[in-house]
């Protein structure tokens, strides 16, 4: 059971009314569950930032880090232990600006660590500023008349970086989050899990989705399964600006880092 893994102690959370983060949580949890891994060799870090709070919720030993650095605590937890198994909780700001080196190379070295990015597409605990993926045109503390720099791809950039397993859900797509998890954390070498999801405080109330059922609307309707993303490209049929596609983007076995490649 989930539950299983969860500090009653440190409940209730502190995550804002509507944040999706406590819903990618549980269906972190809840493929972990499915694994049947031991909680005492399993560990848990993240950085700074709404996201980088997780650990602290789940009965592992966890590392909470400095801002944008968990892939490198990561890393060094798995080369020193190779046997425990590794899963980083991370957001878009953490994850993509100050951490984007650390993300790109571990993404190259394929470490074996699966990294789960709570994309609300701001920094949500230090402002409201700005991210990496705030998407062109949105506003934010420091974008207060639109973005106007383009937004990283987080599922490309793992792509072209060498990860061997790359999905991307929303906190609407429980189920699939779920499984997509569960293949991350089985699958050798890096995994990224990027999730959409909603921050009805400092993201959706300045770009109009101030309920968290606006947000989450806007996830059921502009998600695009990836086969069905690339036939409306191949046949040139418009796509809204607002969609994306989700869905498995790459597994495949590239040479893991620290382990011998048997091929």
């Amino acid at each position: 059971m989930r539950n299983e893994w969860l500090r009653s102690d440190r409940l209730p959370h502190i995550y804002c009314a509507g944040c999706g983060n406590g819903t990618i949580m549980n269906c972190v949890l809840e493929a972990i569950t499915q694994t049947g891994w031991d909680r005492t060799r399993t560990v848990f870090l993240s950085g700074i930032g709404c996201s980088s709070r997780a650990p602290g919720y789940i009965m592992t030993d966890s590392l909470h880090t400095t801002h944008g650095r968990a892939i490198a605590f990561a890393t060094g937890v798995k080369m020193a232990d190779p046997s425990l198994h590794v899963v980083v909780f991370t957001g878009d700001g953490d994850l993509a600006a100050i951490g984007g080196n650390h993300f790109i190379h571990g993404c190259r070295r394929n470490i074996d660590i699966t990294v789960v990015c709570m994309n609300n597409h701001i920094y949500g605990m230090t402002g409201g500023q700005g991210s990496p993926t705030t998407p062109l045109g949105k506003t934010s503390t420091t974008t207060p008349y639109g973005a106007e720099e383009a937004p990283f791809d987080l599922v490309e950039l793992a792509i072209a970086a060498g990860a061997n397993y790359v999905a991307r859900w929303t906190s609407y797509h429980v189920k699939q989050l779920t499984d997509a998890v569960y293949d991350g954390l089985l699958t050798p070498g890096f995994s990224l899990i990027e999730v959409r999801c909603q921050c009805p405080t400092s993201y959706g109330r300045r770009n109009k989705y101030r309920e968290p059922t606006d947000y989450m609307t806007y996830l059921k309707t502009n998600a695009i399964l990836k086969r069905k993303w690339e036939e409306m490209e191949r046949s040139g049929e418009n796509i809204s600006p607002d969609s994306f596609p989700v869905g498995e983007f790459v597994r495949r076995s590239r040479p893991v880092m620290g382990v011998p490649d048997e091929a």
